[in-house]
């Protein structure tokens, strides 16, 4: 081969993009208005760590994650206007702080439930820092 500009490689960013940093499209919301914020820490311990972004319309989306023993550390950015769901993996919501308070009481944060072993929340614009177990 002797073209690097194949999708072959487009497809392990997607991937990387779409599910590793988790930041992917809200199908109701175009333009990435709304958005959704599902990262998959690696389940094999092999990558301790990822971090991206995707260029929206309304600005820089970034997704960031790192373990780092019994924790995994995450950092988000939610542009201007726009806002995300966001869905974590922790045994319990109690296990879950934003800047060491629970991410519920945080300012821009609701939650909205649990559903398939996972806490969900709706972030506002902001940037968060995350440590979950």
């Amino acid at each position: 081969m002797n073209s690097f500009n194949h999708y072959s490689f487009g497809a392990v960013g997607a991937w990387m993009c779409g599910y590793s940093l988790g930041i992917e499209r809200d199908e109701n919301h175009p333009g990435f208005k709304r958005f959704i914020l599902q990262p998959e820490p690696d389940p094999t311990g092999e990558m301790t760590g990822a971090e991206g972004y995707y260029d929206s319309m309304y600005g820089r989306i970034e997704s960031a994650w790192n373990i780092s023993g019994d924790s995994c550390f995450y950092r988000f950015v939610v542009p201007a206007n726009t806002s995300a769901v966001l869905y974590l993996k922790a045994n319990s919501i109690h296990n879950i702080a934003e800047n060491g308070k629970a991410l519920s009481l945080s300012k821009g944060v609701k939650y909205a439930g649990f559903n398939n072993g996972k806490h969900i929340f709706e972030l506002q614009s902001g940037i968060y820092n995350i440590k979950g177990a």
